[in-house]
Order: C-alpha cells, then sequence, then structure tokens
C-alpha cells in the first residue's frame, strides 16, 4: 500500500489522523444532546423557567448554523492542521467554562462557546475524511464518519442519564474535559496540511447576511413549539430569515470568490443527495425529540429509561455505518438508499397507532428499524452527491451539506412538535371539566396528549414518504467524481 503523503509530499501516518478526526469528533457531537436530560436540574439550580435552559441547545444550535457557511472559506484559507487545533482548543475553553459556571449566563456562554469550535471542526472532519481516501475507498470512508455523526447525539441523552443517577451535572463536562485534551495532544502530532489553501478574501457583508439569516430562521423554528406558527416573533424572524439569506445567496451568486459557493447546486446528483439527507434528517431529529416525550409523558418512564429504550437504535446506527459504507462502494446509492427509505417507512408507520399501553419492546424495535434504514441512507447518499463535485468545490459542498443538515434538523423538530402541541390543544377537554369530573378530565386530556403524538408521527411518515419517492431519481451508478452535470 502507497504511504499517503501530504501537500508538501512528506508521508503522514492517515489511520491515526482518522482516529484523532473519530475521537475528536464523537466528543464535540455528543455534546450536542448530553444536557437534554439535566434540563429539571439546571431549572432547579440557577432557578430558571424552561424557556431560557432551552437556549442552551437553541443557542448551540444557532451558533453552530452561522459558523458552518464560514468554514469553506477558513479550509480555504488556512493550515487544516492549525485550523482543527484552534476549534478544538476553542471546545475546549467552552466546556472548561460550563464546568465551572457559576450562574447560567456564564453557562450559556460556555456552550456557545462549544458551539463555535464544533462549528469549525465538524466540516473540517468531513472535508478531510473524503479527501484523504480515494474515490473507491470513500464510501468506507464516510461510512466511518457517519458512526460518529449519528452515534454521538444518540448516546447523548442515555449517557447523560447515568451520569446524573450518581453526579451534578457540572460531572458532564468533567467527562468532556480530558477527552478533548487528549484529542488536542493527539492533533499535533498526527494532523497534517492535506488540503490546499489559498489566500482568499472573506467578504463581510456575506457574513453578516448568512449570520443574520440563518440565525433568525433557526431561532424562529426552534421558538415555534413555544410560541406557535402564527405568533409575531416567530413569523417576523422567519420572514426576517428568509430575506436575509435571499441576499445572502444572491450576493453568493455574483460575487468573483463568495463566501459560500451555492454553485454546487448545479450538480443534479449533489442537489439531490442534499435534499434526501436533508429530509432523512428531519424525519430522525423530530423523532428522536418527540418519541422520548412520549415515553416520559404517557408511559411514566425517567429520562434515563426514555435513553436506554432508544439506545438500540443508537447502536444500530454504529454498527451499520461502516457496513453501508463498504456496500455503496460496491453498489453505489441508489438502491441504499431506496431499501433504507423503505424501512424508514416501515418503522415509521407503526409509530402513527401509538396507545397509552403500546409496549415498550415494540416501541423500541420499531425505533431500531427506522435507524438502520436511516443509516442506509445518509452517509452513502451524501458521498454520492459528493463525488459528483470537482475537488475543488469540495469544501463549499461539505459548508452546504451541513448548513442544509442543521436547518433541516431544526425545521423537523419544530414542525413536529408544533404539530403535536397544536392537535393536544385542539383535542384537549374544557378547563371546567377538572372540577366536575376531575377523572373523565384526566382520561380526556390522556387521550387528548397521545392524539397529539400521532399527528406528529404522521408529520414525520410524510418525510420519510417524501424521500422514498425522491431516492428513485438518483443515478444508478456510483458517481466517481468531477461531472457537475
Amino acid at each position: 500500500m502507497t504511504q499517503p503523503t501530504d501537500i508538501n509530499g512528506k508521508p503522514y501516518h492517515r489511520g491515526l489522523m482518522v482516529a484523532t478526526l473519530l475521537i475528536g469528533t464523537f466528543t464535540t457531537f455528543l455534546t450536542q444532546t448530553i444536557l437534554t436530560t439535566a434540563f429539571p436540574t439546571l431549572m432547579r439550580d440557577f432557578h430558571i423557567n424552561a424557556s431560557a435552559v432551552q437556549w442552551l441547545t437553541t443557542g448551540f444550535m444557532l451558533v453552530m448554523g452561522i459558523m458552518i457557511p464560514v468554514s469553506a472559506w477558513l479550509l480555504s484559507k488556512f493550515n487544516v492542521k492549525h485550523l482543527y487545533l484552534t476549534a478544538i482548543g476553542i471546545f475546549f475553553l467552552g466546556t472548561l467554562i460550563s464546568r465551572f459556571a457559576p450562574t447560567f449566563q456564564a453557562l450559556l456562554v460556555g456552550r456557545l462557546t462549544q458551539a463555535v469550535g464544533v462549528g469549525m471542526s465538524a466540516p473540517t472532519f468531513q472535508t478531510v475524511m473524503y479527501s484523504i481516501f480515494p474515490p473507491e475507498k470513500r464510501g468506507s470512508a464516510m461510512g466511518l464518519a457517519g458512526i460518529v455523526i449519528g452515534l454521538a447525539p444518540a448516546v447523548g441523552p442515555t449517557l447523560s442519564g447515568w451520569v446524573l443517577l450518581n453526579h451534578s451535572w457540572r460531572a458532564l463536562f468533567s467527562v468532556i474535559l480530558p477527552i478533548a485534551a487528549l484529542v488536542f495532544l493527539l492533533a499535533l502530532y498526527a494532523m497534517r496540511k492535506v488540503l490546499p489553501t489559498t489566500d482568499p478574501k472573506i467578504d463581510v457583508t456575506s457574513v453578516v447576511e448568512s449570520t443574520l439569516g440563518f440565525g433568525a430562521v433557526l431561532y424562529g423554528f426552534s421558538t415555534v413549539g413555544d410560541r406557535g406558527w402564527l405568533d409575531p416573533v416567530v413569523l417576523g424572524t422567519l420572514i426576517l430569515g428568509v430575506a436575509f439569506i435571499a441576499l445572502f445567496a444572491y450576493r453568493q451568486l455574483h460575487l468573483p470568490v463568495p463566501l459560500l459557493e451555492l454553485r454546487v447546486f448545479k450538480s443534479r446528483a449533489f442537489t439531490l443527495s442534499v435534499i434526501l439527507t436533508a429530509v432523512a434528517f428531519m424525519s430522525m431529529v423530530g423523532v428522536e425529540m418527540v418519541l422520548p416525550m412520549y415515553i416520559q409523558t404517557i408511559r411514566g418512564e425517567s429520562a434515563f429509561h426514555s435513553g436506554l429504550i432508544l439506545l438500540p437504535g443508537a447502536i444500530m446506527m454504529g454498527i451499520m455505518s461502516p457496513v453501508t459504507g463498504n456496500i455503496f462502494d460496491r453498489i453505489g446509492a441508489k438502491r441504499l438508499a431506496q431499501t433504507g427509505l423503505f424501512l424508514l417507512l416501515v418503522g415509521t408507520f407503526p409509530l402513527i397507532t401509538l396507545t397509552a399501553d403500546t409496549p415498550i419492546l415494540f416501541v423500541t424495535v420499531i425505533y431500531t428499524v427506522r435507524m438502520f434504514g436511516i443509516t442506509m441512507v445518509t452517509m452513502p447518499v451524501t458521498t454520492a452527491g459528493m463525488n459528483a463535485l470537482p475537488p475543488d468545490l469540495i469544501n463549499h459542498g461539505t459548508a452546504v451539506n451541513n448548513t442544509v443538515r442543521q436547518v433541516a434538523a431544526s425545521i423537523g423538530t419544530a414542525i413536529l412538535v408544533s404539530v403535536l402541541a397544536t392537535v393536544t390543544s385542539a383535542n384537549a377537554p374544557a378547563a371546567a371539566l377538572r372540577a366536575t369530573a376531575p377523572l373523565k378530565f384526566a382520561a380526556q386530556l390522556a387521550n387528548a396528549t397521545v392524539a397529539g403524538y400521532r399527528a406528529a408521527f404522521v408529520v414525520s411518515l410524510i418525510f420519510a414518504a417524501l424521500g422514498f419517492i425522491l431516492s428513485f431519481r438518483l443515478p444508478t451508478d456510483r458517481i466517481d467524481g468531477g461531472d457537475p452535470a
């Protein structure tokens, strides 16, 4: 086997670099969901309400969404080794601030600092993983990437619940700190300059437009579950966000050196891959948020047990990601995506029949089937789309993929939570019934809540069906790169 070399022609250990990136990305992606089960504890400790504590997740998503469009410029401008070390260093600093935060405001600052590091490191990870492997090995490489990208957020709530059984919420950050430090030390030795750099000038207007646009859209969708679709704040921020995104897109198409190269969408295969991945993530992340709520509110299980119920699905994703990557290298993305989206349909349909007495084992099995299907879609389809781009657009393709995926996850969750709240409210009994017939009121309220969950899962089923239909438009053969047609 030929020894891989960096941009300067010096040999490097690709296996050690990949291991460093995998450990680092697993650690950073784990922090996206690790606080979810700690929210009640944080509300008590800092004397804050649910709307305030949600900013620990919403703010994290906002900053990630803002940083991702800038990542393509950063990857073109700076040595990838220095960029990755900076990202992990910022992430470590944010974790340290969070660990010792004396107030909620300090904890929020720590979380936002973490998100800056994750927003820089995630696109770096995917671009390097794609670039250091030849086309015939990229499916396997992106399969490895899929393990950490899919498994880490899924494991977060379970790990968090287990830690909180015997420790305070600060222990969640104590676990992360030494791993982040180890990744930094490994990166000092293992990372090399494997991507070419130029000296592009950053367009400040584009940064402002993307920050306001993506920030407003993500904020609007993240608050719609609490405020409702017709709330002036929600509508105002969504309209403002869309307007700035339109201005951002127009400017990118007319700049000689854009911040984010939107011409990647000239490739039909890439565009379709982005849409399919977004639809899959909308279905996946929305259910990941709503299903634990059903398990806790309807079934009365603890947050830790709800995490355990979802754990087999996370393990399935971890096991199958490299397997589907190998299969992609042999047969391409189309048949994998069709099979995966069919399994997603099969695994989602039973969710619309859930009751207060549905066996927990049944819920675990169908959730695991869904995750199996999603594993066959996300990374294979993403790799096929990236293979359709010429090498000089890989950085921009990665940034576009990450941006759309982040927005899609937010949109999917917001839509499902909004439908859940709306249907539950529409079917809820009159408040007067509580005093006159409390047992009847409780029964009707429980039925209304179950109806809300079923309606939310119907929306997820529609996402899956849309993806399944679109999968038939994928090219039959695996794309080996460079053809934007």
